[in-house]
């Protein structure tokens, strides 16, 4: 058996949002760096909330994002047989009680314990089992210690000291039989042999309690790694509104997933001078002591460049396959038989200016688009005067050419302008307007290669045609 085992155990009630996406890498990256088991466990004990829709998201997520787990997924509500067992035997060890309380009497409890200063705790705590009504609904509480300490020696806090007189008798088992998050938690990760638990800080008071049933049953307590959680731009904690977006969005936006693991390692995480890292360089050097204790900040600049530099360095036909991808999901494009060779041949001049998978889309259109391309309003407005006849001209001059490349039909169009004695604008809007209709494209001599010889004819003729009708 492996000496690290990790797990992400989601709640199946929305999206893999940015945050649950970079602990689900933490665990995966630690786990991978010692040579040990990544898990991956779905807590759908809330039938409410948990949607298959919403599972299906987290695992084509983690899929994405190419964070493979180990064995087979574990479904939580599918163990509640064996959390039964656990509440039984902490009830015949005396380690938890049955609570008869009403909702109602622990309401009214609780605001009197909140008076006095003091945590709530049944007074079903101290009776015996004689004691107990027949037939009536009731929750199995922990039986937690009322003096001392509990301490938690964590990996990235460090040591966090509890008074167990603040911790309260929390409920095990509710009164319809179903286990609560709390105690499922345990028996899981204890039966899944889970060695390290790495999770947001806002659990760190739930590691409190969990240590305390952990002691009741006598197991060992898994090291604890709680990570400070991401904010937004301004500092705030992270929303919607900042982006908490499920990680399906940002591929949807054009994001690379190895571009997304090297933004999220960085979100919380430093080793030495390291900005930029492959998986497999993060790999050789990730740990527990590098993640940082303040909250980090969701930077869309700095996750739009680090994806930038994995688009220069992507696999062209790859690239062009993932543009018509998105044109097909969110684009009303036509794609013909010979888009993934265009897009192609032009993604290592693309690319340079593109960040995202939807920035390369909206710069391969031109390449894409049916003639004859709609000449109207703005599109048109370089086309009229003079600049027809001298597009004529161009045209001939074009059709002379032999060496059909970016470079020398850079200077042939330079070349024409000065022969015309016009600025540069004076022939290259109206060739741009022809070419494009519009669209983004690269300089008109790297459009024109790109677009090739016949084409870029083609599209020059269709332009005079449209004009002169």
């Amino acid at each position: 058996m492996p000496d690290v085992i990790t797990r992400f155990a989601p709640s199946p009630t929305g999206f893999l949002h940015i945050g649950g996406a970079r602990t689900a890498l933490f665990n995966w990256l630690y786990a991978r760096a010692k040579g040990g088991k990544f898990m991956l466990r779905i807590e759908d004990t809330d039938k409410a909330r948990s949607t298959p829709d919403a599972m299906a998201a987290i695992v084509d997520g983690l899929d994405w994002l190419g964070l493979d787990h180990d064995g087979e997924i574990i479904y939580q509500s599918q163990r509640a047989e064996r959390h039964g067992e656990i509440v039984h035997l902490l009830l015949q060890t005396g380690a938890a009680y049955r609570c008869y309380m009403t909702l109602e009497g622990v309401g009214t409890e609780r605001e009197a314990a909140r008076q006095e200063g003091r945590v709530f705790r049944s007074p079903w705590r101290e009776h015996s089992k004689d004691e107990a009504p027949k037939d009536l609904p009731f929750v199995v509480r922990i039986k937690a210690p009322k003096e001392g300490e509990t301490r938690i020696n964590d990996e990235v806090q460090g040591e966090v000291i509890f008074a167990n007189a603040e911790l309260d008798d929390l409920i095990l088992l509710r009164a319809d039989g179903s286990p609560t998050y709390m105690l499922a938690v345990v028996v899981d990760d204890h039966d899944m042999q889970i060695s390290h638990i790495i999770r947001g800080d806002d659990h760190l008071v739930n590691a409190a309690r969990q240590s305390l049933i952990y002691q009741a049953l006598d197991w060992e307590i898994p090291a604890f790694a709680h990570i400070p959680l991401i904010h937004g731009p301004d500092g705030k904690k992270l929303s919607k509104r900042h982006g908490a977006l499920g990680v399906e969005a940002y591929r949807d936006m054009g994001y690379l997933p190895e571009a997304m693991r090297n933004y999220l390692v960085r979100l919380g995480w430093s080793f030495q001078d390291l900005e930029i890292a492959s998986t497999e360089e993060l790999l050789k050097v990730f740990d527990l002591d590098g993640i940082n204790k303040a909250p980090s900040r969701l930077d869309f600049d700095k996750m739009a460049s680090i994806n930038a530099h994995y688009l220069h360095l992507a696999d062209n036909a790859r690239l062009a396959a993932l543009v018509q991808e998105h044109i097909r999901q969110f684009r009303d494009w036509p794609l013909d038989s010979n888009a993934q060779t265009r897009l192609e041949n032009a993604m290592e001049i693309l690319k340079k200016r593109a960040k995202t998978i939807s920035d390369l889309a909206d710069q391969g259109y031109f390449l894409l688009r049916t003639r004859p391309i709609p000449l109207s309003g703005k599109v048109a407005k370089p086309l009229k005067g003079d600049a027809l006849p001298r597009l004529l001209r161009l045209r001939d001059v074009l059709a002379k050419e032999t060496d059909w490349t970016a470079e020398t039909l850079g200077t042939r169009l330079q070349g024409f302008a000065d022969e015309e004695e016009v600025g540069f604008g004076r022939v290259g809007q109206p060739l741009r307007a022809a070419l494009t209709g519009g669209a983004p494209a690269p300089d008109l001599g790297a459009s024109c290669a790109l677009l090739g010889k016949e084409e870029t004819l083609a599209r020059i003729d269709d332009a005079l045609a449209a004009k002169t009708d």
